[in-house]
């Protein structure tokens, strides 16, 4: 049984590293633990890793964020992937930042990313691991605030966050979306 695993983000240079980028972030991190390396497909960058017996479909949509729905449909479609063996990883302005959250679907909260996919897939159930970015900014600074670069107190625990978040995706694909909510929903809070 093959999962898909898209983590959502924008391609080219202005783009990487910045928070709306944190899914492809985190799928580099989960590619590099394995010595993979994702290839130029249709409609993203993929690669594909083994975590014990489950096949896992790693993607990065090429399409930008607007058009991340093209992507997960096609992928899902080319192999046959059932929409509860998706998982979207997607920043969160409602987090704090680092904290994760998986729900097996819900409103896209505003994310352009996530109403791509609700159209293309026709539901909003699907699964998604959201990835707290935090919301300091000031009235009228979203755009900017999601555009722009983690700061320096969120990279101090960056890579822990996502080995955090990297664990969550494998225990969703080894053991289900119920068990990956009750072991990692709410994980990087501080304490």
């Amino acid at each position: 049984m093959t999962h898909l695993i898209v983590g959502l983000g924008n391609i080219g240079a202005e783009y990487a590293d910045t928070r709306h980028n944190i899914g492809f972030k985190v799928l580099d991190a989960l590619a590099k633990a394995s010595n993979l390396v994702f290839e130029d497909k249709r409609y993203g960058f993929v690669t594909e890793m083994r975590v014990k017996n489950k096949q896992l479909l790693l993607l990065k949509p090429s399409t930008y964020m607007n058009l991340s729905g093209n992507a997960v449909r096609y992928w899902m479609t080319q192999k046959k992937i059932d929409v509860a063996n998706v998982l979207i990883i997607v920043d969160d302005l409602a987090l704090p930042f680092g904290e994760i959250r998986i729900k097996p679907g819900g409103s896209e909260a505003g994310h352009n990313g996530l109403r791509s996919i609700t159209q293309c897939l026709g539901t909003q159930q699907y699964p998604r691991l959201r990835f707290g970015i935090g919301n300091n900014f000031p009235k009228g600074g979203q755009v900017d605030f999601v555009l722009g670069k983690f700061s320096d107190t969120d990279l101090l625990t960056m890579d822990e966050r996502i080995a955090q978040a990297c664990e969550a995706i494998k225990a969703f694909a080894l053991s289900g979306i119920n068990f990956a909510m009750n072991h990692y929903n709410g994980s990087g809070k501080k304490v």
